[in-house]
């Protein structure tokens, strides 16, 4: 049986900014045992901060921003999409094919 290899993603994650400090922490700590669980590993973590929504979505104005850099099976993707989906405190997200991981962001659109 052939072991299928793992590749290189990036996520970026809006999480509610209404949340406490503690419960964006465990929102977030939620995404990573999602992937960790999976036989992936988070790699990095780039906290962007609390951010304008560029339009409302499901009532929220603001939220806040994470980028996470992870490897992962392929097949564990389709997995973590349907967990997001029931996390209440995940806004919204994206997972995108990566490169390489970066090491600093500049996500300032000024």
């Amino acid at each position: 049986m052939s072991q299928k290899s793992k590749n290189l993603y990036e996520g970026m994650y809006i999480i509610s900014a209404t949340l406490s400090d503690d419960a964006r922490q465990k929102a977030l700590d939620r995404i990573q045992k999602g992937i960790t669980e999976r036989q992936g590993e988070v790699l990095k973590i780039h906290d962007q901060g609390r951010r304008r929504l560029t339009y409302e979505i499901d009532g929220h104005r603001e939220g806040h921003y994470f980028v996470i850099y992870f490897n992962v099976k392929p097949e564990a993707i389709e997995e973590l999409w349907q967990e997001y989906h029931l996390n209440e405190d995940l806004v919204r997200f994206i997972t995108l094919r990566a490169d390489k991981v970066m090491e600093k962001l500049n996500l300032n659109p000024y």
